[in-house]
């Protein structure tokens, strides 16, 4: 139980406290595929990604409507969610940069629907764009689960407190998955 005092009690908190507390839960990184108009990868990273649905297979994550690279996938026929290995820590920031050649030393392979599939992840989802809604600062995206891949052995990668860290005991736990 927290017994400290409130950081904030305004009705407007302030940004900084605000990710600070949320920093607090760890999270997935996932990274989101697709290709533009000229058949080009394109990609982002997002922290924000859950289940939504098992039937029908639905999935959201959030993207910052500041996005430049959203706006491009958007209308792409279809995106590739890469659940990204604890190994793949130069990906996810490398996706998350604002260059333009975010792809310019970041392998893919074309998935069965022809998205962008990153090799090393532990698993990637095709998935059709259902819904989009607009909540603050972000866009929520909902999406149909079309085609998933077999998981490989492995942890995530997971930021915790604005940095990646590693799950501890992944061996143990992938013990209790099976």
């Amino acid at each position: 139980m927290h017994t400290g005092s409130a950081v904030s009690s305004s009705p407007t908190l302030r940004t900084e406290p605000f990710r600070d507390v949320l920093s607090c839960l760890a999270s997935g990184v996932v990274a989101v595929t697709a290709l533009d108009g000229g058949g080009r990868p394109l990609g982002l990273t997002v922290s924000s990604f859950v289940s939504v649905s098992l039937d029908p297979p639905l999935v959201l994550f959030c993207v910052a409507v500041t996005s430049r690279t959203w706006p491009q996938m958007r209308t792409a026929d279809g995106i590739c969610i890469n659940i990204l290995s604890e190994d793949q820590q130069g990906v996810s920031v490398r996706l998350s940069s604002g260059g333009t050649e975010r792809f310019h030393d970041v392998a893919w392979t074309p998935s069965a629907g022809g998205m962008p599939v990153l090799p090393g992840a532990l698993t990637w989802l095709e998935c059709t764009v259902t819904d989009e809604h607009r909540a603050g600062d972000h866009d929520v995206v909902v999406s149909r689960v079309d085609r998933v891949a077999p998981a490989a052995e492995g942890g995530p990668l997971i930021r915790h407190r604005g940095r990646y860290v590693r799950l501890a005991g992944a061996d143990r736990h992938k013990e209790v998955c099976q």
